[in-house]
C-alpha cells in the first residue's frame, strides 16, 4: 500500500487507508494526540483500574469509561462506547494506574462516579459510519456561520464534532457576552436533520482545540498539557520587567501568554531582596542613578549620568542597602563603582623577568651571520690558533 493512501487525521490521532479488499481501517497515531500523559505506570497491575479507560475523541476532548464487554483492550483500541443518546466511537488513549491520578485532576470520585461503558471494539460498519460522519464536519462548519451571520449573532462557530453514530453534533462556539441561539439551533436542526449541542468556549480553549506552534518552537501549551485556565494580567509582565508590547505578549489566541504566570511567582519573592530606590545614591562623586535591575542575580546597574546607559557599573542589592542607610543618616560614600578599582592587568612574558622584545630583529636583514664556533675551535673550514 502506498503512502500516499493513508488519510492523517491529526484532530483524532488516526490514519484511515483502505486494504486491497476494499475494507477500511484505522490505526492510532499518538503522535497527535493532545493533552498526552506519559504512562510511567505501564504494566503494572491493579486490580481497581483493571476496567478503566481513557478515551479520546475529537482535539481535546476525553472522557473516562469502564469497560463492561469482557474483552481486553489496550491504548490505540478503537471502541464503541456509551453516549447519552446512541453511541460514540472513540481511541483508547490510556489505562492501567496512571488514570486515578486523571481521575483526581478531573475531580471524579472512582468509588461513587457513574462510568459510562465500553461496548466493544469497533467493527468495519462502525469505522465507516464514523468516517462519513467526521467528512461531514468541515462542511456543517462553514454552513454554520453562515446561519449565524444571518441572524446577526455576536458569536464565532469554532469547530463541530460530530457523534460516532452520525445522529449528534457538537457546535463549539465563542461569545463575549450572552447569545440567544434559540433559533439558530432550530434553523441547525432543519438544515442538518441531527441533534444539537451547543458548547461555549475561551479564546484559550479554541487555540488548543485548533493546536499550533508557538514562538518558543514548540506545541502550543494548551494543546500539549493545559486543561485549567487561569487569568493573567499585565503585572505578571511588570514584575519579570517585560515589554509592555501586546504583540509580544499575546498568543495565537490573541490573548495575553500562559506562559507569562510561569515564572511571575519567581520573580515576585527574588523582588522581596530588592530596595525600592525613591532617589540616586547621594556619593562623592555625584549622584548615582538607577538605570537596570537584574531581579534574579539581585544585582543593580547605576550610571552617574541619569537617563543615560553609559558607564554603567553593578552592585548587589545588600550593598545598596547599606548605602542607602548610610545617605538616611547624612553619610556621602565614596568610591562605590567596583569597576573602577579594577585594574588592567599587566603583561607578563612566558618566561618571567625577560622581555618579549627580544624576538624583535633589530641587525641589518642583509648581513650574513657568522658562522658558529664548534668545540674544536674550528670556523668554519679555517683554524683558529689558541
Amino acid at each position: 500500500m502506498e503512502a500516499q493512501d493513508k488519510i492523517t487525521d491529526c484532530s483524532r490521532g488516526t490514519v484511515s487507508y483502505r486494504t486491497p479488499e476494499g475494507e477500511l481501517k484505522c490505526d492510532f497515531h499518538p503522535s497527535c494526540c493532545k493533552l498526552s500523559v506519559q504512562d510511567w505506570l505501564k504494566g503494572i497491575p491493579d486490580s481497581l483500574t483493571q476496567d478503566l479507560f481513557e478515551v479520546r475523541f475529537k482535539n481535546t476532548r476525553k472522557l473516562y469509561f469502564k469497560n463492561t464487554s469482557g474483552q481486553s483492550l489496550k491504548v490505540g483500541d478503537i471502541v464503541v462506547v456509551e453516549a447519552q443518546n446512541g453511541h460514540d466511537v472513540g481511541i483508547v488513549s490510556l489505562s492501567g494506574p496512571v488514570v486515578l491520578p486523571q481521575l483526581k485532576r478531573n475531580k471524579i470520585d472512582v468509588a461513587n462516579y457513574e462510568f459510562r461503558k465500553v461496548f466493544r471494539t469497533a467493527r468495519p460498519l462502525d469505522i465507516e459510519r464514523w468516517q462519513e460522519a467526521i467528512a461531514r464536519e468541515h462542511q456543517t462548519m462553514i454552513k454554520a456561520r453562515q446561519l449565524a451571520a444571518s441572524l446577526n449573532l455576536n458569536m464565532k462557530i469554532g469547530d463541530v464534532e460530530f457523534q460516532g453514530d452520525g445522529t449528534k453534533a457538537i457546535f463549539y462556539y465563542i461569545a463575549d457576552e450572552r447569545v440567544d441561539f434559540r433559533q439558530l439551533i432550530r434553523l441547525f436542526a432543519e438544515e442538518f436533520r441531527i441533534r444539537i449541542e451547543m458548547k461555549q468556549i475561551g479564546a484559550r480553549q479554541e487555540a488548543g482545540l485548533i493546536g499550533g506552534i508557538g514562538v518558543c518552537g514548540q506545541e502550543l501549551c494548551c494543546a500539549r498539557y493545559m486543561s485549567d485556565f487561569k487569568s493573567i494580567t499585565t503585572q505578571a509582565a511588570r514584575t519579570q520587567d517585560l515589554s509592555l508590547n501586546p504583540q509580544k505578549l499575546a498568543g495565537q489566541c490573541s490573548k495575553l501568554k500562559c506562559c507569562i504566570n510561569y515564572e511571575a511567582a519567581a520573580y515576585i519573592d527574588a523582588h522581596t531582596n530588592i530596595p525600592q530606590l525613591r532617589g540616586p545614591l547621594e556619593t562623592e562623586e555625584g549622584p548615582a542613578y538607577l538605570v537596570k535591575t537584574d531581579t534574579l542575580k539581585a544585582r543593580m546597574w547605576f550610571s552617574y549620568e541619569q537617563n543615560s546607559m553609559t558607564n554603567m557599573f553593578p552592585l548587589d542589592a545588600e550593598r545598596v542597602k547599606e548605602i542607602v542607610r548610610l545617605n538616611r543618616k547624612g553619610v556621602v560614600v565614596s568610591n562605590i563603582n567596583p569597576l573602577k578599582e579594577a585594574k588592567n592587568p599587566e603583561f607578563m612574558s612566558a618566561v618571567g623577568e625577560d622581555s618579549i622584545s627580544r624576538f624583535d630583529d633589530t641587525g641589518n636583514g642583509n648581513k650574513k651571520s657568522a658562522p658558529r664556533k664548534n668545540n674544536k675551535g674550528y670556523r668554519g673550514k679555517k683554524r683558529i690558533k689558541k
